[in-house]
């Protein structure tokens, strides 16, 4: 999944490229000034629309949800994201390729189970203690780990402490993927049910 982004670079993005493309067609190719600017100022409107930053539930037909469930879902991914960010950057900056691999693993995770739920945003509520506590939790932990391991002397205590809670975390991490997993199944149950019953009907089995 992208990032949900909260800035303005897409029109720094655009305005650098349109100020560039603005001198070189008047400077470079001599062309007239007041051409130049209407290419730019086009190229320019194209590239902040291009370059927006995608907005939650983008491509959702959200007029078959319900209101509530949506905002819901929204206010936890707002909460959710920031750190699931953090825990992928704090990954990359441990080095012990162990617990790189580890905290990579829940930032995975994170991100799988952000994915699906701004799909399927009735599912939120399954995952809500997930994604409001165990999420921003283990971005504090693994960027805890990288701040100590940077050291020059690191305690191997302290590390062997933090990288305990950080395997404990992979177990929760799992148990609310598969939670989310098991609720879209229970849904399937049903279906499965339904069809089961209609062929009962249609053809006697």
């Amino acid at each position: 999944m992208r990032g949900l982004f909260g800035n303005d670079w897409n029109w720094i993005a655009a305005g650098a490229v349109s100020a560039a493309l603005l001198l070189g067609l008047s400077f470079l190719t001599h062309f007239p000034f007041l051409v130049s600017a209407i290419i730019s100022v086009l190229v320019f409107a194209g590239l902040v629309f291009v370059l927006a930053p995608r907005q939650l539930f983008e491509g959702l037909d959200l007029r078959s949800l319900s209101g509530s469930k949506v905002a819901f879902a929204r206010e936890l991914l707002a909460q959710a994201q920031p750190a699931a960010d953090r825990l992928a950057a704090a990954a990359r900056s441990i080095s012990d390729k162990d617990m790189q691999a580890k905290v990579k693993n829940l930032s995975d995770i994170a991100a799988d189970v952000i994915s699906r739920v701004e799909a399927k945003p009735e599912s939120a509520p399954a995952v809500r203690r997930f994604l409001t506590y165990y999420v921003p939790q283990a971005a504090e932990v693994a960027e805890g780990y990288a701040t100590l391991a940077n050291r020059r002397t690191p305690s191997q205590v302290r590390l062997a402490s933090v990288g305990a809670v950080i395997t404990k975390l992979q177990d929760a991490f799992v148990h609310y993927a598969d939670s989310l997993a098991d609720s879209e199944l229970g849904t399937l149950d049903v279906y499965l049910r339904l069809i089961q019953e209609s062929l009962k009907e249609d053809i006697g089995r």
